[in-house]
């Protein structure tokens, strides 16, 4: 359901917790736009000024998919201490250039500044950065007017800025619609400077980066909480009406188990 007009799809919502779908293009932190600009302001509305929700992770402006918020500040800090602990698993869809040829794999590739770009907020994978693992598993392999693509399930061991991204272009597989890992980083130049071009927008053939934040587990008040969102329609179309159903089944061989033993870890 929409919460209100121009708000977000919420997922899930309870006296502590509000899970929720981010739409594509909506910056998480506080803008000097409207109240409608970041998520966190949409967040605000929805709960109303009684409230002051608090954000525990994020997502980049263009990365769709599931959120996660507490609604009271016991309910933040646990949340905290439970992605601290490792206790959070969040799995990613991505859409990439390419057929992928193996059905799985890990990309180690420690991540730090591109000294040699010219976007600052731009990184690499560097000898001396900061250490950064991608597990990565394919769906399925697919073509779109002769060219070749893939669909993988995405999961990090670590939450390095940008790290699907880099890590999956490193691994000579960028998303598709990334403008600064993609083909050319003149084209996020081009976007900041809003001096793009039909054929610029046609090279990257979505208006986001293919990359959802598809299910988030956790363990909460004793038990395992799976939460699912949907890839928007732009992912969907890409698609071509490939059936995405397997996000919500319980016997996925690659579902991860965070129950009994995280639980158990909890209350130590």
């Amino acid at each position: 359901m929409l919460s209100g007009p121009m708000l977000f799809p919420v997922l899930h919502e309870d006296d502590q917790l509000l899970v929720l779908h981010k739409p594509a293009g909506l910056v998480c932190h506080p803008t000097k736009g409207d109240a409608y600009s970041s998520l966190i302001s949409r967040v605000r509305i929805h709960l109303g000024a009684e409230q002051e929700p608090q954000m525990v992770h994020r997502l980049d402006r263009e990365t769709s998919g599931v959120m996660v918020f507490g609604k009271t500040a016991e309910a933040a800090a646990e949340l905290r201490r439970l992605w601290i602990a490792g206790l959070v698993t969040k799995e990613y869809l991505a859409l990439v250039h390419g057929a992928v040829a193996e059905p799985s794999g890990v990309i180690d590739g420690p991540l730090g500044r591109d000294e040699s770009s010219r976007v600052a907020i731009k990184d690499c994978v560097r000898p001396d950065g900061a250490s950064a693992t991608t597990r990565w598993w394919r769906v399925r392999n697919f073509e779109r007017n002769g060219v070749g693509y893939s669909l993988l399930r995405v999961r990090l061991d670590t939450g390095r800025k940008h790290q699907i991204r880099i890590h999956l272009a490193t691994f000579g597989h960028p998303l598709v619609g990334d403008k600064l890992y993609g083909a050319s980083e003149e084209l996020y130049l081009k976007f900041v400077e809003r001096r793009m071009e039909p054929a610029d927008r046609e090279q990257l053939m979505l208006a986001s980066q293919a990359l959802h934040a598809a299910r988030l587990w956790m363990p909460w008040e004793g038990e395992e909480r799976e939460f699912v969102s949907s890839p928007e329609p732009q992912f969907l179309d890409f698609l071509e009406g490939r059936p995405v159903e397997w996000l919500e089944d319980p016997h996925d061989p690659q579902r991860p188990w965070v129950g009994e033993a995280a639980v158990e870890g909890l209350k130590s």
